[in-house]
Formats: C-alpha cells, sequence, structure tokens
C-alpha cells in the first residue's frame, strides 16, 4: 500500500513537471507565432521562459527584450531579481559576448600568460594611448602573480595612430614586449602584417563598446573602465 502511494506521488510530481514544461513550451510557441505574424524580422530570435509568468526574454542578435506570450506587450530594459540580488540580462549579455570572443578566437588575440596554473582568464579591450588602460598595463605583474591570463583586444579610439601602432604591435616579433613598449612611450618599430585589427574593432563595434578600458570576466560580465587588479582579482577569485 505504501509503496502505491509513493508511486502514485511519483507520477503526480512527474506529471506536474512535464505540465509545467508543456506550459513553458507552448508560451514559447504562442510567442513566435505571434512574432512570425506581427513582427517577421523576430521571428527567428531565441525566446526563453523567466520567473515571471507569461513574460519571456527575447534575443535577436545583440538586441535583449521581453515580451508577453502575445508580443503585445514589450519593454527594453533591465530585469534584475532584487532576492537573488543579480541582474538577470546582464547574465544574458555575458553568453553572448562570451560567444562573440569564442568565435574571435584567442588566436587573434594578443595574451599575456602567467608563468603557473592558469587560475582565471579576462579579456581586456585596450587603446594603446587611453591613460587607464596605460594605467591598468602597469598592473599586469599582479595578473601574471595570481594565476590570470589577460587576453587583449585593440579598440583603437584614438585615430590612425592607434591604429597604427595596434597593427606595429601585433607584426613585432615579441607582441607582449611590443606592447609593454609602446604603452610606456617607447619606440617601436612601424610594421605591416596580416592582422585582425579590422576584426577587433568590428567586434568592438558589435559588442557596444564606447570606452576603453573594457574588462570581460570569464563569466562574461563586463566592467566598463579602470579598476585596480585587486579588486578584479577579487571578483574572480568570489565566482
Amino acid at each position: 500500500m505504501k509503496l502505491l502511494v509513493k508511486s502514485g506521488l511519483l507520477l503526480l510530481l512527474i506529471l506536474s513537471s512535464l505540465s509545467q514544461v508543456y506550459a513553458s513550451d507552448t508560451g514559447i510557441d504562442a510567442l513566435r507565432a505571434a512574432l512570425t505574424k506581427n513582427m517577421p524580422q523576430a521571428a527567428k530570435a531565441q525566446i526563453k521562459t523567466t520567473p515571471i509568468k507569461g513574460l519571456y526574454e527575447v534575443m535577436a542578435g545583440n538586441q535583449i527584450m521581453y515580451m508577453s506570450e502575445d508580443a503585445r506587450y514589450i519593454f527594453d530594459g533591465d530585469l534584475y531579481d532584487m532576492h537573488a540580488q543579480k541582474n538577470m540580462t546582464e547574465e544574458t549579455r555575458g553568453g553572448i559576448r562570451l560567444g562573440i570572443l569564442n568565435q574571435l578566437g584567442e588566436e587573434n588575440m594578443l595574451v599575456y600568460m602567467p608563468e603557473g596554473k592558469v587560475k582565471h582568464t579576462i579579456t581586456v579591450f585596450t587603446d594603446i594611448y587611453c591613460y587607464y588602460c596605460r594605467k591598468l598595463h602597469k598592473e599586469i605583474d599582479e595578473y601574471m602573480k595570481n594565476g590570470v591570463k589577460v587576453r587583449y583586444i585593440f579598440a583603437p579610439f584614438k585615430g590612425q595612430k592607434s591604429i597604427d601602432a595596434s597593427i606595429s604591435v601585433w607584426c613585432a616579433k615579441d607582441r607582449t614586449k611590443a606592447l609593454s613598449q609602446a604603452k610606456n612611450d617607447v619606440a617601436i618599430e612601424k610594421k605591416t602584417c596580416d592582422n585582425p585589427i579590422s576584426q577587433h574593432q568590428a567586434l568592438v563595434s558589435q559588442l557596444g563598446i564606447r570606452g576603453t578600458p573594457a574588462i570581460v570576466l570569464e563569466s562574461g560580465v563586463m566592467l566598463g573602465g579602470y579598476m585596480p587588479s585587486d579588486k578584479v582579482i577579487a571578483k574572480l577569485n568570489a565566482k
């Protein structure tokens, strides 16, 4: 008898779970149908549920918005979970950023690698002539000591001189040495070669980066502007 009761309870739990999944999928299907009819350009967007009943997260390219099941109500903004103290929209953006960085590939980044075990990785968008980028770079040894791999992507906002310097650094025999020299106003040989700088610029635009430095943590979270190395490392270690 007890076995039958337990089996019955288990069956109810499974059916309840399936009904929730079905309801969720039904909502997503309904929203996609509404988008196909009313907003064809967004019909292929990624759609997922949120903790708010009847509200769905819609991601089209790099744009994130929230919609009701019938696509009647839309808002463009960040969704926060105040109990968990987290920005749910930023978590989605983080996934987008990591996907884009993976597409670029580490072979197309300038990488400072710690000698010991790599504990964490950050990706830094930098301009050679940016004051706060140089301030960040002066702490590169602290990152290395703490097992943090630093991957640089060039964001030459300061015009042609930044583009030329970025290309010269990339084409140098020792890129990391050349970048450190350039950031300390040590003259480096002007060079040209096949380089990913135009890809870097396109990626900067794609991610909507408007200033340097911009630090992307391994979670995909972006820190806009300079932050002391000890604070960045603390954030990495807190994950």
